[in-house]
């Protein structure tokens, strides 16, 4: 299992506690220094069954800077978002957890980090 973080974030701080509280093993990827590239995006999308919009963090400056408030939200306009995700990885929703049964999930709550423990780890 892989935690995309932004060690500054709380949400990202509390999942890290559930995962160490539940004894999961997971390796931590700080996305802003190490960003993801357009395919690993592309691929965390599809495990995600999201589009780059859902994962977007509107309300950052750097969006404002863009219009991404603006910006088409359609398969025409999909490979530009991914960009701007790779360009500005602070537009990307935190934490995000790739488990090892290949699902994913923006983990936002508890319940949620929770959701992607194998259930061995989970109490």
């Amino acid at each position: 299992m892989e935690i995309w973080i932004n060690p500054a974030c709380s949400k990202c701080r509390s999942a890290l506690s559930v995962l160490d509280a539940e004894g999961a093993q997971y390796t931590v990827r700080r996305y802003l220094d190490d960003p993801p590239t357009a395919a690993e995006l592309t691929a965390l999308l599809d495990r995600l069954a999201l589009e780059p919009w859902d994962i977007t963090r509107l309300g950052e400056p750097v969006a404002e800077e863009l219009g991404l408030t603006a910006w088409g939200r359609d398969g025409s306009t999909r490979e530009r978002w991914i960009e701007a995700l790779t360009r500005h990885p602070v537009l990307i929703q935190r934490p995000i957890i790739t488990a090892d049964d290949g699902t994913a999930v923006v983990a936002r709550s508890e319940d949620v980090v929770r959701s992607v423990l194998p259930s061995s780890s989970s109490t």
